[in-house]
Order: structure tokens, then C-alpha cells, then sequence
């Protein structure tokens, strides 16, 4: 046992030195890249930032919160951003556009949803059958967390569209506070509002949408057809620097 943790200890001081020398040119490439939220849930992205992984693959990237999918693709769209992060279902609709310059999903981050439904009732014992005839903050028309909570609800049994009323016409950042002010029976939250609501007694956790559903394709790196096309360097770096973060976390949860 000793033995297993001090190789684990040891692969991890690997990993953190970059397994590799940094780059030797100071010459960094610049990306900006927008993030679909800011949580926990997208450690190994935060991971590669704070141990230097981008750095020592040659990228100088900029970190820009878009407050969700449809601002995040705005930005890629326009060219605000080299790299989009969000759920990979945006780069669908934008193709289904007919978009010549077209959104390409490159690297995927996460697989699980990273959200948990939330009760107003702290008290309460919960089942799904619980949401039938109650209002349920939920997220964007056609965005990944509102069809993994609609898939999760089918599975159980429950009609989205007549079991219940989800409340679609909140901003994405301003969810937990709309529930904290009263509006509906159930939020569905990303970290860390949903350990703040609860921490706050306004509300309590009471499932896990990526356990109830399972593994789904939930968020992505995405860029133009063109940036890719023109930087397949860059595109393989950044991959490069948050596979190096995935593997710091995961070798980090299996000593822990």
C-alpha cells in the first residue's frame, strides 16, 4: 500500500514538473478562450492554468466567463474567441444553419452532466415523483442541461411538458438568486451555487443530474472549421495542455 502511494505521489510530481521542458521560445501563442460557466466541474481546465500546462505547450491563453452557450458561441462566431467551451449540442445548431465557416467540437472535457436539482423544501425525503405539479427553474430551450433534466425526467416516467412547469426565461447566472427570492420549487444548479443555496438554508440538494443520466457528450472545446485549419498547432497544444490537467486530477482522486 506504501508502495502504490508513493508511485502514485511520484507520478504526480511528474505531472505537475510537465513530464516535459517547457517550451524554449518566449514566444507564446495567444488564444482567448471562453468558458461556458466558472465551476468546479471543469478542474482539469483550471488545473492546466495554474500548473502551467498551456504555457509549456506554447500558448499564452486568456480565460473569458460567457455566462452561457449562447453567449459563449457569440463570441467564437464573431471572432471575440479563438475557442469556445460549452456543451457540445451548440455547435450542432449552428451547422444545421448552414453556416459555411461551421463550429467544430475538437476536444471533449466532460462527460457526466455537473448539475444537481435543488429543493426549496430542506426537509425534504426526495423522489422524482416529487417534481409532478411543481415549477423547476431549469436552463435554456435546446441547451444540454435542459435536455439531460427533460431525458432524465422521460426516464422516470414524468411528461416535461405537462407533469410540470420549467421556468426557461431566466438568465444563466442568475438562477440560484431567482430561487433564493423565491421563484420556484426546485433550481437546477452547477457549483458551487448549489452548495451555496444549501449552505444558505434556502435550499437543499436532492439529486444528481450526471448520476441519474448517465454518460453523455456534455461539454467541448469548439472553433471555427477555419481557425482549426489554419492553427492545427494550436488546436493540438491546447488539447495537449488540458489532457496533461485531466490526468493531474484523476491521479489526484485515485490516492485521495
Amino acid at each position: 500500500m506504501k508502495r502504490k502511494r508513493f508511485i502514485a505521489l511520484m507520478v504526480i510530481a511528474l505531472i505537475a514538473t510537465g513530464l516535459c521542458a517547457c517550451k524554449k521560445d518566449d514566444k507564446l501563442v495567444k488564444v482567448q478562450l471562453t468558458e461556458v460557466a466558472h465551476s468546479i466541474f471543469y478542474a482539469p481546465q483550471y488545473v492546466a492554468f495554474e500548473l502551467g500546462y498551456f504555457k509549456e505547450e506554447g500558448l499564452d491563453v486568456t480565460l473569458v466567463n460567457g455566462l452561457g452557450a449562447d453567449k459563449t458561441m457569440t463570441a467564437v462566431i464573431s471572432g471575440d474567441a479563438d475557442i469556445g467551451f460549452m456543451g457540445s449540442e451548440a455547435s450542432i445548431y449552428v451547422y444545421n444553419e448552414g453556416a459555411e465557416d461551421y463550429i467544430i467540437n475538437f476536444a471533449q472535457l466532460t462527460q457526466r452532466a455537473g448539475n444537481f436539482l435543488v429543493s426549496k423544501d430542506t426537509k425534504e425525503v426526495f423522489s422524482w415523483e416529487n417534481v409532478k405539479g411543481k415549477t423547476v427553474i431549469g436552463g435554456r430551450v435546446g441547451g444540454m442541461p435542459e435536455m439531460v433534466f427533460e431525458y432524465i425526467l422521460k426516464k422516470q416516467g414524468i411528461d416535461p411538458a405537462n407533469d410540470l412547469t420549467i421556468v426557461q426565461n431566466i438568465d444563466f447566472g442568475l438562477t440560484s438568486q431567482a430561487f433564493a427570492a423565491g421563484t420556484g420549487d426546485y433550481t437546477i444548479e452547477f457549483e458551487p451555487a448549489a452548495t451555496a443555496l444549501e449552505t444558505e438554508g434556502t435550499g437543499k440538494v436532492v439529486a444528481s443530474l450526471g448520476v441519474e443520466s448517465g454518460m453523455v457528450p456534455y461539454t467541448a472545446y469548439a472553433a471555427k472549421k477555419s481557425y482549426i485549419e489554419k492553427n492545427p498547432d494550436v488546436i493540438q497544444s491546447f488539447t495537449n495542455a488540458t489532457q496533461k490537467g485531466m490526468d493531474y486530477v484523476l491521479v489526484k482522486r485515485m490516492i485521495n
